[in-house]
Order: C-alpha cells, then sequence, then structure tokens
C-alpha cells in the first residue's frame, strides 16, 4: 500500500513508519491538517491515516474538504477519543473507518488493507494516466497515445509504482521495496529493468518521461 499519514505525534509517526515500511508499504508523512490536505489533493495514495487532532485544520474539516473536493480515497481515522459521538462525527465528515488510540499496529494494517480492498472492488478497473501514458490496471494494457506498449512483468510493476506516485520522485530504496519487498536482487537489477521501460516509454521524437535524478531517485512526469 502507498499510505498517506496526517499526524502530529512524532514518536506515533515513527512507530507506524518503522511497521508499515518493514512490511513493505510506502508511507509520506504530514504533520499538520494543512499539509495533510495538499499531499491528499496533489498526490495519489492507496489510503489515508488521519489524526483528529491536528495544528492548522482538524481531522473533521479536512476529510469533509477531501469528501467535498471528490477525493475517494479511503479514510481510517485515529484519535483518542472513543464516545460513541465522536465515532459518528468522524463517520459523518467521511471517514470509512475509525480506530481509537492505543491501537494495535497490525490491526491497523489490517484495517487499512480491507479498506483498499474495498476501494478496488467499488472502483472497477482504473487507469492511471502521465502526460500520454495510460496504465490499465485492470487489464494491463499500457498506451503511449496511440502505441501499445508491451513490457516484461517487473518493469510493469516499475512503471505501476512510479505513476501511482507521479510526479514525486522516488529513491532507489521506496522503488525496490515496492516491488520486491525486503528482498530486492543485485544493485544492478533495478537499472536493467529500469532500461527496458525506458526503451519501451520514451521512443526517439517522444518527450522523455522516465527520469533519473542522480543520487535522488526515479520519477515519470511529462513537465
Amino acid at each position: 500500500m502507498n499510505i498517506l499519514l496526517i499526524e502530529d505525534n512524532r514518536d506515533l509517526a515513527t512507530n507506524m513508519f518503522d511497521y508499515f515500511e518493514a512490511r513493505g508499504h510506502t508511507m509520506d508523512l504530514a504533520g499538520d491538517g494543512i499539509s495533510g490536505l495538499h499531499f491528499a489533493a496533489t498526490n495519489q495514495y492507496d489510503v489515508l491515516v488521519l489524526d483528529l487532532m491536528l495544528p492548522g485544520m482538524d481531522g473533521l474539516t479536512l476529510c469533509r474538504r477531501l469528501r467535498d473536493a471528490g477525493k475517494h480515497i479511503p479514510i481510517l481515522m485515529l484519535t483518542a477519543r472513543d464516545s460513541l459521538n465522536d465515532k459518528i462525527a468522524g463517520l459523518e465528515a467521511g471517514a470509512d473507518d475509525y480506530v481509537v488510540k492505543p491501537f494495535s499496529l497490525r490491526e491497523v494494517e489490517a484495517r487499512l488493507l480491507a479498506l483498499v480492498r474495498r476501494a478496488q472492488v467499488r472502483e472497477g478497473i482504473s487507469t492511471l494516466q502521465v502526460g500520454d501514458v495510460s496504465f490499465n490496471t485492470g487489464t494491463l494494457k499500457v498506451m503511449r497515445g496511440e502505441r501499445n506498449i508491451e513490457l516484461p512483468p517487473i518493469p510493469l510493476k516499475l512503471l505501476e509504482v512510479l505513476m501511482r506516485q507521479a510526479p514525486r520522485v522516488l529513491s532507489r530504496e521506496e522503488v525496490e521495496r515496492a516491488i520486491w519487498g525486503d528482498s530486492p536482487p543485485d544493485s544492478d537489477a533495478l537499472r536493467a529493468h529500469l532500461h527496458i521501460l525506458r526503451n519501451a516509454v520514451d521512443k526517439k521524437g517522444e518527450p522523455p518521461l522516465i527520469k533519473t535524478l542522480r543520487g535522488i531517485g526515479y520519477q515519470i512526469s511529462n513537465e
């Protein structure tokens, strides 16, 4: 999963990062409501983990604004408030699920996975789009304009990882973890698969979309 965590408690955020990244998930952190709203509105995530009490903008307001803007990303709300009225307020604001602190990280992961599965079933086949490149995640068909692109499994997964995060730059470690989990192959494997992907997507005469930022990471962008 690609997770956005909006949480101002640094110790809790660190614990969640350590747990979820060790389990092969990727995570971004926003420490206040305004930054969290910006992240959620401009990037693509599978699920959002939202604290109720935040500086700048509280979780209920943030949740309502995302829903009013047409963002249907699954939202799991975290809070120390455990009254029925508080839970109802969170759900009425647009949250999909609710966990009271303190909580088990295993339970949070299970709930997030369930939310993502339900969202995938609800949305059916989805299409990722960056510039003139489209990727149908249901049929695994990749097109650049009117040109069909055939890719082996690993470069195809690499393309999906980059497109889901676009235009964010992903570090080498993030890309390897998203593709191979905790058991990446030798250091040249990613470079080889990236070479295959770049040759397939960026033909002569087309603006290059697959980008390597030396010492930083990888990106797909039409900017």
